[in-house]
């Protein structure tokens, strides 16, 4: 259902950034809730859609929501086709070369393992495993890293398709992160259950945006400041997350 929303046509468009008159163009993948999905409307909904528009609303801005593929999020940043990003992306050494990060909005999230019941995994000297990741994710990159030797590394689009194949018994476990994975497993009623350790990777999740662009950043972290600060932000936390924080208001 996730489709790019933008025609090649448009582009030139579109390549000057667009918060000069006071709107700022945000990407989100629109499939992975609770952090962003696509509700019965068609419409994005979510943790980050309530964040991203209680953002604008604290700095002013009007904000327009485009979808984008999760693999072509980052090139299509970089291309001027939107000026924001706000898609449950972690804040890693590695986009940092490439992209800026404003300041995280989501503590750093463990990342967990999952698999039927019953299943035995020796982690400490793992082998023979085919192991689900969705591509371009920091869970791909400790897969491919730290588990691909012995192992099958399979990468999907989406979570939802990893998350398919796991229940279809086409791979084994899959690696993702907990706070995307925990409804899942509650609302699996057993059928899956976590194993192994947590890892934690990456230094949490915060808005990419492009490096030369310092006043948009400092709008929205300024934004962000004051809504950690009134509770807005743990709030927000509370309702699309059940049992997480409180992690930045007293």
């Amino acid at each position: 259902m996730k489709k790019t929303m933008l025609a090649a046509a448009a582009l030139l468009a579109l390549a000057t950034p667009s918060y000069a008159q006071e709107t700022v163009r945000i990407a989100t993948e629109g499939a992975y809730a609770p952090w962003n999905f696509l509700n019965d409307s068609g419409e994005p909904a979510g943790f980050e859609i309530d964040l991203g528009n209680a953002i604008c609303e604290k700095a002013g801005l009007t904000c327009e929501w485009i979808l984008n593929d999760w693999d072509s999020i980052i090139p299509n940043l970089l291309a001027g086709n939107y000026d924001l990003i706000m898609a449950g992306m972690s804040i890693t050494e590695e986009r940092l070369a490439t992209i800026d990060f404003t300041q995280n909005y989501f503590p750093p999230d463990p990342s967990k393992f999952v698999a039927a019941p019953g299943s035995e995994f020796d982690f400490a000297a793992l082998s023979g495993a085919r192991i689900g990741v969705q591509s371009g994710t920091i869970q791909a990159a400790y897969a491919e890293e730290n588990l691909a030797d012995g192992n099958t590394i399979v990468s999907f689009a989406t979570a939802d398709q990893n998350m398919a194949d796991l229940m279809a018994g086409n791979v084994d476990t899959i690696l993702a992160d907990g706070a995307y994975l925990e409804p899942i497993v509650t609302a699996a009623g057993g059928a899956i259950e976590f194993v192994g350790e947590e890892i934690l990777i990456g230094g949490g999740v915060g808005a990419g945006l492009r490096k030369d662009e310092a006043e948009l950043k400092t709008k929205i972290d300024d934004a962000i400041t004051a809504l950690k600060a009134d509770g807005t932000v743990d709030a927000l936390i509370a309702q699309w997350f059940e049992g997480q924080g409180p992690f930045f208001s007293e």
